[in-house]
């Protein structure tokens, strides 16, 4: 018999609860917080004041959904880590009560880790999982790596941003062209509609896996700027073009390294995970590539990429197998725990 087990998520902005019976999601529900868009991006204050109204009904509604009684969960897994200091904590300290209340173990969780996990999480159509070894493009708003991942928590960073994510790349242009925040999804909606090849911006040459983005995003912004000076219509009037056109700048360099890992280690499982795995343009090149060099291609479901508690329980189920706990004196912590093999 299979364990249930409870997931909360709270690294950034999405307050998360989910319900798992093994690797099986009964379970996922997740509280945006549409105040955020008014700044252009995340504020950690109301982040975690928002997390505080809505972790109590996001796990009633996930135990409710799960069909389950709460004397039914084995296990409670939490986000400890990377993310916003306030809003993990919202998280941490529910699941501790949580764990207290209903005495049950506590399992703290890695939320890179459990971005790469989301790949193994099931539904009611299941998918192929990825064999170990395997290479995964972890990218987001606040993260990208190249992983080569040697067991579900055995975690080995070969290459990675030296300054921002992919992500935020996405969210700045957006927000240099005027577009609502979160960016990203607007770039790649309307990027569907544009040239990719119409403009083109400068780009860094790091050496090895290592990415930045840093230098993209400047280009870009003075590049509007320029024209803008010229036509104060030119956004408006290229903005498929624009939206194209960055989406592939970024895309590219994304690819230019996973190809070059995969030829590095030798290995042809490759992955992508994090909430910019579900960008239609990095799908289409990463399947384009698997053709290309032989490679079977693993893409999380739209349902798990972005911030989710069903990836958070998979590895709690993992770790639950294991009979790895945590105590309730762990705090959350802000930056990965992971180191690079550099």
């Amino acid at each position: 018999m299979k364990e249930y087990i409870l997931a909360i998520e709270s690294s950034c902005d999405d307050t998360s609860a989910a319900v798992l019976k093994g690797t099986t999601i009964l379970s996922n529900v997740i509280a945006n917080q549409d105040v955020h868009r008014l700044y252009g991006g995340v504020v950690p204050e109301l982040a975690s004041r928002a997390h505080q109204q809505n972790i109590i009904p996001v796990v009633d509604a996930a135990i409710k959904r799960a069909n389950i009684q709460k004397n039914q969960i084995c296990a409670i897994a939490y986000t400890r880590g990377p993310g916003l200091l306030g809003s993990l904590l919202v998280g941490s300290s529910f699941a501790k009560a949580f764990a207290l209340a209903m005495d049950i173990p506590l399992i703290e969780v890695d939320h890179t880790n459990g971005h790469v996990l989301a790949l193994f999480a099931q539904d009611e159509n299941p998918t192929e999982v990825p064999e170990f070894p395997f290479l995964c493009l972890t990218v987001s708003g606040g993260h990208t790596q190249i992983m080569k991942v040697n067991d579900y928590f055995d975690l080995e960073i070969i290459g990675k941003t030296i300054d921002d994510a992919a992500g935020e790349a996405f969210d700045k242009a957006a927000k240099i062209m005027g577009m609502p925040y979160p960016g990203g999804p607007v770039i790649d909606k309307f990027a569907k509609e544009g040239n990719p090849k119409a403009f083109s911006f400068s780009r860094p040459n790091i050496p090895g896996l290592d990415y930045s983005f840093s230098g993209l995003k400047t280009s870009f912004l003075y590049f509007v700027r320029d024209r803008l000076r010229e036509d104060p219509d030119f956004i408006e009037k290229n903005k498929y073009d624009l939206c194209a056109s960055i989406q592939g700048e970024i895309i590219e360099m994304l690819m230019k390294k996973v190809v070059l890992a995969a030829k590095q280690t030798r290995i042809n499982h490759v992955a992508i995970a994090g909430g910019v795995s579900a960008n239609s343009g990095l799908q289409e090149a990463l399947r384009a590539a698997g053709k290309k060099y032989h490679w079977k291609v693993f893409i999380p479901k739209f349902k798990f990429s972005t911030d989710n508690a069903a990836m958070i329980g998979v590895a709690g189920y993992l770790k639950y197998q294991r009979g790895e706990f945590a105590n309730q004196t762990m705090t959350p912590y802000a930056r990965s725990t992971y180191k690079d093999d550099k």
